[in-house]
């Protein structure tokens, strides 16, 4: 037991003398690397730019690994929303393709990119994700899916077709965070 905590008590003092070389460093007005450092990881900070070539693929993941979601993989980075679709989850995210981006009224999709319309195209991105793991069979039994916009989005059954707030399931691919259900059209909230 002894032995066990001899390691376990470098490391606290590496760590502590670690903490008091940076407050030295402050002190003395020499916190120039700490500031650059931070002001360049700025943008990049979180859960979602952490490189992890274990686990299995999370939604977003999978976003970035499509070459039919380029549109969505951009819109979900202007809006910073990377980290809220790397959580634990469980996470359903409806994923519109390109061709469901280009089907937009024209200029619509631009406009929706402009930095004054950021908090518009998270409250739109954020109508496509659900709480929840289900498949597109377990999906048919609910009438609605309350959307992490805090709206609902109603869900219509046609044969073996499920549609959600009006986006037709295409494909379903599971996630280490849940799963990923492409669409064929943006989901509109208030539609």
């Amino acid at each position: 037991m002894k032995t066990q905590l001899i390691p376990l008590f470098l490391i606290v003092a590496l760590v502590l003398s670690g903490c008091k070389n940076q407050a030295t460093n402050e002190e003395a007005g020499n916190n120039t690397p700490a500031v650059s450092e931070s002001a360049s990881h700025a943008k990049k900070q979180g859960q979602a730019f952490i490189k992890d070539d274990e686990s299995e693929p999370n939604v977003l993941d999978i976003a970035l690994g499509s070459k039919d979601h380029t549109t969505l993989v951009k819109a979900v980075q202007a809006t910073n929303l990377e980290n809220a679709l790397v959580n634990a989850g469980p996470l359903m995210v409806f994923a519109p393709t390109n061709e469901a981006f280009n089907a937009l009224p024209e200029g619509t999709l631009d406009n929706l990119l402009l930095p004054e319309n950021k908090a518009k195209l998270a409250f739109i991105l954020k109508h496509h994700v659900t709480p929840g793991n289900y498949s597109k069979d377990f999906i048919k039994k609910f009438k609605h899916l309350g959307q992490a916009s805090n709206e609902n989005a109603p869900v219509e059954v046609k044969g073996d077709d499920v549609y959600v707030g009006g986006a037709k399931i295409i494909a379903s691919i599971p996630a280490g965070n849940g799963i990923v259900h492409v669409v064929d059209k943006v989901i509109i909230p208030g539609n």
